[in-house]
């Protein structure tokens, strides 16, 4: 009878923990316990600049990054916690300058335009621009580099975005 008892009991506790447990994903993201789906729309690209891909890209990664970081699910729209916005600025410039007036370095810098929509506690939303850059030798052809910068930066944007979103920093 008391293995028994200590069966039952052992069971409430766990049945108990499990009802009672907070939401924090891998990443040590704090979600709201009633969050249960996410939507990312389709980030436009307002620049006159920049492949017309990047608006896709940067899309998909963030997508990617709440989907692997997350326990929501990833609706197409009206999620319980929302991202939308545009991509604000893409420029390419010379960062530093050899002796005979050549740009040995370039710059690539992106500006993201993000609104966060938080349904159960408006405190927590916000709208942002989050920039971010990456340097590269000027004798390198800015058409070539920029898949790689630009994943480099957007892999930036989209972790600062998450902090910013799920760690309130």
């Amino acid at each position: 009878m008391v293995r028994f008892r200590n069966i039952v009991l052992y069971f409430l506790a766990i049945s108990f923990l499990i009802a009672c447990k907070a939401r924090v994903s891998l990443s040590g993201a704090t979600i709201p316990p009633e969050a249960k789906t996410i939507s990312v729309a389709f980030f436009t690209n307002n620049t006159s600049l920049g492949a017309p891909s990047l608006s896709l890209r940067f899309t998909e990664k963030l997508r990617d990054v709440v989907s692997q970081q997350t326990p929501l699910s990833l609706v197409r729209q009206n999620g319980d916690l929302q991202f939308e916005g545009f991509i604000s600025d893409y420029n390419v410039a010379p960062i530093a300058v050899q002796s005979n007036d050549q740009a040995a370095q370039n710059r690539m810098t992106i500006t993201v335009n993000v609104k966060y929509t938080n349904s159960f506690d408006a405190t927590k939303s916000f709208e942002q621009n989050f920039t971010r850059f990456s340097d590269f030798d000027s004798k390198l052809n800015v058409a070539t580099e920029e898949p790689r910068l630009v994943d480099e930066i957007y892999r930036q944007i989209t972790e600062d975005v998450f902090y910013k979103a799920f760690n309130n920093w």
